[in-house]
């Protein structure tokens, strides 16, 4: 059945059923109103909740406006979505010096599969993996997805926050995020007051940190913010040494009372581990291999970005703010490796294979504005935004295809030798892509109790592909996409919201600015999603907790008709229906509890692969579907304060005919901490600590390892 076509289901939604049962009270609680109520309307506040100098804290953050739910700034208790803000504070307390770290063990519903070809960055939720559905963004702001990897941002130490939303966001950021969205919102200078915090850490993978962050007012019109982190480590395998190095400078200006200029910079630079995974004996992990690295011993990998951003924000009237950001995006790109190792039982060797050279050249140039208006509409408060983004893209691919080589070693005490490739690395193809999207957003307060909140989002890229080694253009595709999101929110009493919604999301077939010639004639995928849920602040806001119940159907995926075609069609489909619960409560007198989980039922609904799998009724690769996260801090003297907590990640399929698992897996992290002064404090954490051997990425014949137990030492200083 084509993707545009709604194909019917086996069995009745129950987010589908949720969201049309409370959307259905809407008209009711309209037609009453309409009766009873006196023929002049009073316009109802636009702030129903007081979210006024609402500080980050160890929870859910439900009264803390948010910039990637809505931009509208909403808080998520306003959102009709699932949104969750972790503070950059927390995250580096309890040793998450990467936002992977942050998301996957704070986050509801997230999970990682890191690997140096996808950046080590990439993420699953709702059962959806991997950068084309799970969108990553730095300050609100994305670099187009490059050959399946992104590599910024990574380092946490200059984060005020890291806000998830999960679910499709294409509506807000456009194609590629139809699992969720993460954003990193840096911290921004401080025109208030001069303060900054310095941090030493080391652990026993002889690992060493050294950060700074230092901010305030120049005078009373200007001021700054400086934040860099550094990282050198022998890592966890043979010929683990990896280090990274991240630089952020912020500038910001009152030009006026009414206007605000900002000027910023990021740089990150990353050699991470030059480690593509252990290979199994015969389907079996042995622990024997546990810190072996069968890359060759002149490997490479390296990345290096930079995001330079100039921001305005005009604010003539407590009714109108018009904001514009321009931008400017490079990420340079190389690996030199052998990626594939497999055990010869016949000889007792791993034969090393896919010897690869890659590099990419990646620029982006862009600018979003967008305006904000606050008022009314027949007496009923208001608020819209509406907007523009436009971006340029080019990309250079350059490669040493078809990736031939290959050697055998044996499985210990063997030396790594070095690449060697018979074809030579030289540029192979080169895109051009331009994308011009308009949008807009609107939030209407119908009383004290309801809101509806709504947007749409029209998408239009181009992509012209240069084949470098024939000089010939291969092709040039344009797109066109509108999206859209509608929700419904009932407040019966302060601080508690039930909500529905229904939106729709676009995925490119493949990577937008990396799109191949074998698919340029196919359209957008397609995704809908009904979810509803419940979120609350209780107890004077000691706890917040949420619950969230959805669907979400992906179309148009490749696939064939038949095990025995060899069309490739856009009849494929996927969906996963699940439930997300999130708790935190501050209990007795000095302790808090932070907890999430989420169950989902993942499924290919109709996939026959290209190479002729019938995948139907399985679930997808690499999506795990029990996730959950639990932590306890207990503050047990004056001065101290412990922490531990656990992550567990369910079973992940790795191939679609659902025959090879990697397992689940348990980590247990903790930490206690002395402050001496209330300026400084000294830690001890512990990554890791039953020492788990566990994958988090791999395939049927090998697999990406896990940290094992890290005990480190940090301190750090505020002044």
């Amino acid at each position: 059945m084509k993707g545009d076509t709604m194909p019917p289901r086996a069995h009745a939604s129950r987010a589908q059923g949720a969201v049309l049962a409370l959307a259905a009270t809407l008209p009711l609680a309209d037609a009453a109103r309409a009766q009873s109520a006196p023929p002049e309307t009073t316009t109802i506040a636009l702030d129903t909740l007081d979210v006024s100098a609402q500080p980050l804290g160890d929870g859910l953050n439900l009264l803390v406006p948010s910039m990637t739910g809505s931009r509208l700034d909403l808080t998520p208790l306003q959102t009709p979505s699932s949104v969750q803000i972790i503070p950059g504070e927390i995250a580096r307390e309890r040793g998450q010096y990467t936002v992977i770290e942050a998301v996957t063990q704070d986050a509801a519903g997230f999970s990682a599969s890191p690997a140096p070809g996808n950046g080590g960055t990439s993420l699953s939720t709702r059962g959806f993996s991997g950068h084309g559905s799970v969108m990553q963004l730095y300050d609100g702001t994305r670099l187009y997805v490059g050959a399946g990897t992104v590599t910024f941002p990574f380092d946490t130490w200059s984060a005020e926050r890291i806000e998830v939303l999960r679910g499709p966001a294409s509506v807000l950021y456009g194609d590629g995020a139809i699992g969720g969205v993460v954003n990193v919102v840096p911290r921004k200078p401080d025109p208030l007051s001069s303060h900054g915090e310095a941090l030493m850490a080391v652990d026993s993978l002889m690992s060493g940190r050294l950060a700074l962050d230092a901010t305030g007012p120049i005078n009373d019109r200007v001021s700054y913010r400086f934040d860099i982190a550094g990282k050198l480590s022998d890592g966890w395998v043979d010929r683990g040494d990896n280090g990274s190095l991240a630089v952020s400078a912020a500038v910001r200006i009152q030009a006026s009372d009414t206007l605000v200029l900002s000027l910023s910079n990021d740089y990150g630079y990353q050699e991470p581990q030059k480690y593509f995974g252990t290979p199994l004996i015969n389907g079996q992990f042995t622990g024997l291999l546990r810190n072996q690295n069968y890359n060759v011993g002149d490997a490479a990998i390296s990345y290096s970005d930079n995001w330079s951003q100039f921001k305005a924000e005009w604010t003539p009237s407590d009714a109108l703010t018009v904001r514009s950001t321009f931008y400017y995006l490079t990420s340079d790109r190389h690996w030199r490796d052998s990626e594939t190792y497999a055990f010869q039982p016949a000889t007792g060797l791993v034969r090393r294979s896919d010897y690869i050279e890659i590099m990419h050249d990646q620029s982006q140039l862009g600018n979003r504005t967008d305006a904000t208006w606050r008022g009314s509409i027949l007496g009923f408060a208001n608020e819209v935004v509406v907007g523009f983004d436009i971006n340029s893209i080019d990309f250079t691919h350059t490669n040493n295809s078809p990736y031939r080589g290959s050697s055998s070693v044996p499985l210990i005490g063997f030396n790594p030798g070095t690449f060697a490739s018979p074809d030579p690395t030289v540029p192979k193809y080169h895109t051009d892509t331009t994308q011009y999207s308009l949008f807009a957003e609107d939030r209407l307060v119908l009383d004290e109790h309801w809101s509806i909140v709504g947007g749409l989002r029209w998408e239009n890229p181009t992509i012209t592909r240069t084949n470098l080694v024939t000089a010939q253009e291969e092709f040039q595709k344009s797109y066109s996409a509108v999206t859209g999101r509608i929700g419904v929110i009932y407040s019966p009493v302060q601080d508690l919201s039930l909500y529905a919604s229904y939106t729709t999301g676009i995925d490119p077939v493949a990577g937008l600015i990396t799109l191949s010639s074998a698919n340029a004639n196919f359209n957008l995928t397609t995704a809908e999603q009904y979810e509803a849920g419940i979120k609350q602040v209780f107890w004077g806001g000691r706890g917040e907790w949420t619950f969230a119940v959805y669907d979400i159907t992906k179309y148009n995926l490749l696939a064939r008709s038949s095990a025995n075609s060899q069309v490739t069609e856009q009849i494929g489909q996927q969906s996963s229906r699940g439930v997300e619960g999130t708790v935190s409560v501050s209990f007795l007198e000095n302790w808090r509890i932070s907890a999430n989980l989420a169950l989902l039922d993942a499924r290919y609904d109709n996939y026959i692969t290209t190479g002729g799998i019938n995948a139907t009724g399985n679930t997808p690769v690499g999506v795990p579907e029990q996730v959950g996260n639990v932590w306890l801090t207990w503050n047990f003297a004056p001065k101290w304060k412990t922490w531990a907590g656990l992550q567990y990640v369910g079973p992940v399929f790795v191939n679609e005919a659902n025959t090879v698992q990697r397992p689940e897996y348990y980590v247990v992290n903790g930490g206690l901490q002395w402050a001496p002064t209330p300026a400084a404090n000294i830690t001890l954490r512990v990554y890791n600590l039953f020492d788990e051997t566990y994958a988090v990425a791999g395939n049927t014949g090998q697999w990406v390892l896990g940290q094992p137990r890290t005990v480190e030492l940090s301190s750090s200083v505020r002044f």
